[in-house]
């Protein structure tokens, strides 16, 4: 789940430029649906292939944003936004239509497993998990952690690695197994201790716990499954663990900017993302989000959990402070 990456807009600008001068896509073409996107490079080229494949080449352009830069722009902008299509995380979405009603309905025959609205469809989802690198935990004599807490461990000093919930969405399913387990009060002492021993591996995106315990450079890590899964596959002396405390899921869902005008064109183009490139996100993305999917035995969590509530983001403010809070506990 990338949500440190940015393509700034004037990149994107001056890649418009680029196509247009070749003969592509003209950048204020009315007939042009701009998509804005918090997706990963590889779902956004499924998305870009899709779309291609189903005859919209040209008739599109993609613009790609970190989660919270583009959460901004929906909190601040509304319909005003310059985007037709969005692609983001689904809590965004909900909260961004609560606050300002952007989105408009967007029918199609999937039946979503949860929050069935008639604004959005989700696409792809992700689920939080612990891995880690079975080379490195026996040259340090360190035993092979069950749950979150056991990461507090001393002996994981500066072996530890995961995502910033301040930065990072991946980060959130992080804090939402603590505090669902743990309660508020221990979960902060929990918290506290995980992030002391982290040290300097509290990463800004959600792939940097992943790559450190690929290479080693600690022993455990804590973010998405799958990529736990594909590095294994790879060969790399890696293993996934569900922790007991649960693996927390978040999806991201595409919706169609409310402009008070004929929102046909993108309307299709974001039915083809949630249908027709849904099986290639799925295999990318092993979570069954609608009735009639099915995933590989490997890919079902063993102690999946969801949070009490919906997701918006007033809760992860919430969360985003409880961590802050743990910050400062560390060095109590």
């Amino acid at each position: 789940m990338k949500k440190s990456k940015v393509m700034m807009l004037g990149t994107v600008s001056v890649a418009a430029i680029i196509l247009t001068a070749c003969g592509g896509v003209e950048a204020d073409s009315k007939d042009e649906v701009i998509i804005y996107s918090n997706a990963d490079d590889e779902a956004i080229e499924v998305m870009e292939s899709t779309l291609d494949e189903k005859g919209y080449k040209g008739k599109y352009l993609i613009q790609s944003f970190g989660t919270s830069e583009l959460g901004g722009k929906m909190m601040a902008e509304g319909t005003d936004i310059e985007a037709d299509i969005v692609t983001m995380a689904s809590y965004f979405i909900e909260s961004a239509q609560t606050s300002k009603s952007m989105f408009a309905d967007i029918t199609s025959d999937l039946k979503p497993l949860e929050g069935n609205v008639t604004y959005a469809l989700p696409i792809l989802g992700n689920v939080g998990s612990i891995f880690i690198n079975t080379d490195v935990l026996q040259q340090k004599g360190l035993p092979v952690p069950k749950t979150i807490k056991d990461l507090t461990d001393p002996a994981f000093k500066d072996l530890v690695s995961f995502p910033n919930i301040m930065d990072s969405s991946t980060g959130w399913l992080l804090v939402q197994a603590i505090i669902k387990e743990y309660g508020e009060q221990e979960g902060q002492r929990v918290l506290a201790d995980l992030i002391k021993n982290a040290g300097p591996h509290i990463e800004s995106s959600g792939s940097g716990p992943i790559k450190k315990v690929k290479t080693g450079e600690v022993a455990v890590g804590f973010g998405l499954r799958i990529q736990a899964i594909d590095a294994k596959k790879e060969g790399l002396p890696i293993e996934y663990i569900d922790p007991k405390e649960g693996n927390f899921t978040l999806t991201e869902s595409v919706a169609v900017v409310d402009k008070e005008g004929d929102e046909t064109l993108a309307k299709e183009m974001a039915k083809v993302i949630a249908t027709e490139a849904r099986n290639d996100l799925l295999e990318q993305y092993p979570v069954a989000l609608y009735e009639g999917e099915q995933v590989k035995a490997e890919h079902v969590p063993a102690h999946i959990k969801k949070w009490d509530t919906t997701l918006t983001v007033d809760l992860l403010e919430k969360h985003q402070a409880f961590f802050k809070e743990a910050q400062k506990n560390k060095e109590l």
